[in-house]
């Protein structure tokens, strides 16, 4: 009520002028395919069904052939699909690997939303550049190398539990863990997280917020009622990132978590060791891929629906 009482505020020369020049571009003819557009954008397609869509469909493809001798034999048959999902073990891993990239997702957010906040409404440009070059700073260095590093740091002889023994604390088994399985996939996905939300955020209308003020609206009331609301989009899609990047992540489990429960990913790599069946290995790769093109598109029609909806 108080953002549309906001935005009725400072928004009604903005909502005429839309409407006319929406009433403009319906009485436009149609639009023609561009051969300039056509021609900058071919490299895109062509990267696109090289390297995704074709290795997508030999995966999918794969996925109905058999092993044989501990050979691959090109027929098509559903064995795998219909074995695989009637182990009761691959239905808990599928739902535990979903549970930890919503954890991911979840615990990223509200990690980075307040960074992010301070980033766009509470810094100087300066500030805020010096931010941004940290936040990337991490991705000049592998991965791997930094999930390496964390298992110094969670160990029972790390760092954090020699700390705790100087206050009578501990060790605290953070290795091997869940809870060393999160640090992994922060590491991974909350830098990108926070750029995301503060990308979004900056595009906050400021008269907005200054319209809520002055209809009496607190610092919590209008972050909760008009800064989350306006920055909706990313907020959703830089949680959406951070599923996708943890729910597909091999490192963290294996050199933090112990792989024990396992995720998808391990799950595949066990797959492929017991006795090389590929075919089985490629049911769960389909099935990681299309949760994860079904979660993208549920996130953008989440993320748009109020675009929609004024249209």
């Amino acid at each position: 009520m108080i953002r549309r009482q906001a935005r009725r505020f400072q928004g009604a020369p903005q909502d005429s002028a839309a409407s006319s020049t929406a009433s403009h571009r319906q009485g436009r003819a149609p639009l023609k395919p561009d051969g300039y557009a056509l021609f900058w954008g071919s490299p895109l397609a062509l990267w696109q069904g090289l390297f995704f869509l074709a290795p997508l469909a030999f995966l999918v493809l794969m996925s109905f052939w058999s092993v044989k001798n501990f050979r691959l034999e090109p027929d098509l048959t559903g064995a795998n699909w219909v074995g695989m999902w009637r182990k009761g073990y691959v239905v808990d891993t599928y739902v535990r690997t979903l549970g930890y990239g919503a954890l991911a997702a979840v615990v990223s957010s509200l990690i980075a939303f307040p960074a992010s906040y301070a980033l766009a409404f509470k810094t100087s440009a300066a500030t805020r550049r010096l931010g941004i070059f940290l936040l990337i700073t991490p991705f000049f260095t592998s991965y791997t190398v930094r999930i390496y590093s964390w298992q110094g740091v969670l160990s029972d002889d790390g760092i954090l539990n020699a700390l705790f023994g100087y206050v009578g604390i501990g060790p605290v088994a953070m290795l091997n863990t869940l809870f060393g399985t999160v640090i992994g996939y922060l590491t991974l996905c909350l830098p990108l997280v926070i750029l995301l939300q503060l990308f979004s955020l900056s595009n906050v209308d400021r008269s907005l917020i200054e319209a809520a003020h002055n209809l009496g609206c607190g610092r919590i009331r209008t972050v909760i009622l008009v800064i989350i609301p306006s920055a909706k989009v990313g907020l959703i899609l830089a949680a959406t990132f951070a599923f996708i990047l943890s729910f597909g992540d091999f490192v963290s489990p294996v050199s933090l978590g112990g792989s024990k429960p396992p995720t998808l990913s391990i799950l595949i790599v066990d797959t492929v060791k017991q006795g090389n069946h590929w075919p089985r290995a490629a049911v769960i790769a389909v099935t990681m891929v299309v949760t994860l093109i079904v979660v993208a598109f549920t996130a953008l029609y989440f993320a748009y629906a109020h675009r929609r909806a004024r249209s």
